[in-house]
């Protein structure tokens, strides 16, 4: 011991080498137990090669020891040598004391390689054996959530929150609000989080969403506000606090947090959107028009910014607009059947039929099982004395939407017409 000890205390002072050499020496005389003291001291050190000599030395004495067969595997895991690891661990017997640390450590492995069938059966084989471990529920509930099972974790978590609020650095209490929020049960999570009581940023940002879900878009705003003064620069929560804002119709509040959310993030386009969307809505046109344009240059196939960009043209009367925006999007190679729709109702408008044809025929090749488009294709097809285009388009939508009698009573007066 007193070896071992001076060795231990020359690696406090740095000298690694002699303490080595000393170790080494001492390992020709020393007792089994002393072996076992100088192989954690290697494993701790970081010496795993001269720790696995001398655990290989006690295993040919002691074949079926669990606690030197569970560190040697420990070894192996840190070198990446899963397959012996697990090779050793399956070999410590049933009533070994170590066989229930063995199991949980199987687990881990086996779900590191994405066989989380067999992982489970260990834990569950580890829990039909020692029911009461709170370790082996907690294995389960971190197996169980981290494959998207939180439903089956929350009995376990459960178990394991009665007895301790932590386990490994993990909150149980979040694991259980992030449960419940997962399969939709928000009030349980709401819950949870409230008793967490905690400044962390993510666990706050999960809170304000989790009562954003459950419709209490005061609290969201109170947490995320919260969130906002302990972390300015969390980019995501601006978009979720302005929506929360919005839907208490505090249009101005919303505005005002996410001109700051831009301030921190200036190259983020859904919050540019979001300041497009509320100028609009607080008749602020030509403000709008600007951050949906900035949205669009960080972005220029930014299909919601486009839509709702359209719309405001649509709205002021500037179909030319749409028709240069569109034109612009669709040189940079972006395609989507919207586009070509919203371009051919501008040409429309502008009276350009030609061109509107042109587009609604493009359109139709993606939108072929949309009721609203093909409606309108059918009666433009019509204006533009295309009847046996217009009849194919229209006899297609009465198939889709078979109720709308306006259309079947049209089809059956342009069959019984001289129409061909």
């Amino acid at each position: 011991m007193d070896t071992i000890n001076e060795a231990i205390q020359l690696v406090e002072t740095g000298n690694i080498d002699d303490a080595m050499t000393l170790l080494a020496d001492k390992t020709t005389n020393a007792s089994d137990d002393e072996k076992f003291m100088i192989v954690e001291l290697y494993y701790e050190w970081g010496f795993f090669e001269e720790a696995i000599k001398l655990l290989e030395d006690l295993m040919a004495k002691y074949p079926q020891e669990g606690e030197i067969i569970a560190l040697l595997a420990e070894i192996n895991i840190e070198l990446e040598k899963d397959d012996i690891a697990i090779e050793l661990l399956n070999s410590i017997n049933s009533d070994d004391p170590f066989y229930a640390a063995a199991l949980i450590q199987l687990a881990d492995l086996y779900q590191a390689q994405g066989l989380f069938e067999v992982s489970e059966q260990k834990l569950m084989e580890a829990k039909r054996l020692y029911p009461d471990e709170l370790v082996i529920d907690f294995a389960l509930g971190e197996l169980l959530f981290s494959i998207g099972q939180p439903n089956r974790a929350i009995p376990f978590y459960e178990r394991v929150v009665k007895e301790t609020k932590e386990m490994n650095q993990i909150l149980i209490e979040e694991r259980l609000a992030e449960s419940y929020a997962s399969i939709g049960n928000y009030e349980a999570a709401l819950a949870y989080y409230e008793r967490l009581d905690s400044e962390h940023p993510d666990i706050l940002f999960k809170y304000g969403f989790t009562a954003f879900q459950q419709k209490r878009h005061d609290l969201a705003i109170q947490v995320w506000k919260k969130l906002i003064e302990i972390d300015p620069y969390y980019h995501t929560v601006y978009e979720e606090l302005a929506r929360a804002l919005k839907e208490e119709n505090l249009m101005e509040d919303a505005f005002e947090i996410v001109q700051k959310g831009l301030e921190m993030d200036e190259f983020n386009k859904g919050l540019f959107f979001q300041a497009g969307e509320l100028s609009y809505e607080l008749e602020r046109i030509e403000e709008s028009i600007d951050y949906l344009q900035n949205a669009l240059a960080l972005d220029q196939d930014y299909k919601k910014a486009v839509l709702y960009l359209v719309r405001i043209y649509k709205d002021i009367d500037k179909h030319e607009e749409i028709i240069r925006l569109i034109t612009d999007i669709k040189a940079t190679g972006a395609i989507d059947p919207l586009y070509d729709w919203m371009l051919a109702r501008a040409y429309n408008e502008m009276e350009e039929y030609k061109e509107a044809l042109q587009s609604y025929k493009e359109a139709s090749i993606g939108l072929q099982d949309d009721v609203e488009f093909l409606k309108e294709y059918g009666y433009f097809l019509m204006e533009e004395g295309l009847v046996q285009e217009a009849k194919q388009t229209l006899m297609k939508y009465s198939e889709l939407e078979p109720l709308d009698e306006e259309v079947v009573e049209y089809l059956e007066r342009l069959n019984d017409s001289n129409y061909h």
